[in-house]
């Protein structure tokens, strides 16, 4: 059998419809990083939705190309509509001036937090280490569970690690108490999948100042940047194993090394170990992570 949806953040990320233990599920969603589905030890293969509609009549994975030769089933045809049809009824245009107009909150909704500029110096713990490939859903969470906090930074941000390290949180709000924040060193391809906002935003909000990775995943590169956090990257990735969670990291002069494109010296102050580190950013985006990220500078140019 199979169960339709329309279009939007469904059993894709867990919201709804998690497979069964142990069980294979078809799926045409985009992603199946384990446990995104909201089963922790599911077994989703990703497929056309051909596939899934074959499937779904012979009870087993069966290419659709097959229905006709095996089971004497014609291959479906898609009609498209002859023209596309539109309700603009229901479509309100904003006012032409709306800075005067009142947004109403609910309990659960909360402003966007303020960050502040970036920093030129810091003396802070690396508050965990990551190997490869860590995605965005091992980052920022999301499923039933965290997703009715999207609009909570505060409160979604509990959930920051989580799957890795349920402490991760309280661990950060202490590290920003006591150090003014953290940092976290990965390995290659950073913040890889989906193009998750969150994923940067509630690390901010925790006080990270900056990821130190061999590589990054392109959209959550940029992410990084967009709130503020800096995108670092060592000159010899050999240096990734002589750093551990615990360490304390010393970063002066970030603020030029990131102006001026320089590589910047940064000292392990547990392990009396210095490191090269770089990055890769365009023009457009210094000026963001100098500004702290680019609510912060286009507040700034609107002021």
């Amino acid at each position: 059998g199979a169960r339709f949806h329309q279009a939007g953040c469904l059993g894709c990320i867990g919201m709804g419809q998690a497979p069964a233990s142990h069980q294979i599920s078809l799926r045409t969603m985009p992603r199946n990083f384990p446990g995104r589905s909201g089963t922790a030890d599911d077994r989703v293969y990703l497929c056309s939705p051909e596939t899934a509609a074959a499937a779904a009549l012979t009870g087993k994975i069966t290419d659709p190309r097959d229905l006709e030769k095996l089971y004497n089933m014609s291959y479906p045809q898609f009609v498209a509509p002859e023209a596309e049809i539109v309700n603009t009824e229901m479509l309100v245009p904003p006012p032409e001036d709306g800075s005067q107009i009142e947004l109403e909150k609910g309990p659960n909704i909360k402003s966007f937090p303020e960050f502040d500029s970036l920093c030129d110096r810091a003396e802070v713990p690396v508050l965990l280490k990551v190997g490869d490939n860590i995605s965005t859903d091992e980052i920022m969470p999301a499923g039933a569970r965290v997703l009715p906090f999207r609009s909570n930074i505060p409160g979604i941000s509990q959930f920051v690690y989580y799957l890795m390290d349920e402490t991760f949180s309280e661990r950060a709000k202490t590290a920003q108490e006591k150090a003014g924040g953290h940092i976290i060193i990965a390995g290659d391809n950073y913040a890889q999948g989906s193009s998750r906002e969150h994923a940067a935003i509630a690390p901010r909000y925790l006080g990270q100042i900056a990821v130190l990775a061999k590589s990054y995943a392109r959209i959550g590169w940029q992410n990084l940047v967009n709130f503020g956090i800096v995108p670092l990257e060592f000159v010899n990735p050999d240096d990734y194993n002589t750093i551990d969670e615990g360490d304390t990291i010393e970063i002066s002069g970030l603020r030029e090394a990131v102006k001026e494109k320089k590589d910047l010296t940064v000292k392990n102050l547990k392990k009396q170990h210095s490191y090269q580190v770089t990055h890769s950013l365009s023009d457009r985006q210094i000026n963001l992570l100098l500004s702290g990220g680019v609510i912060n500078y286009y507040k700034a140019k609107l002021a």
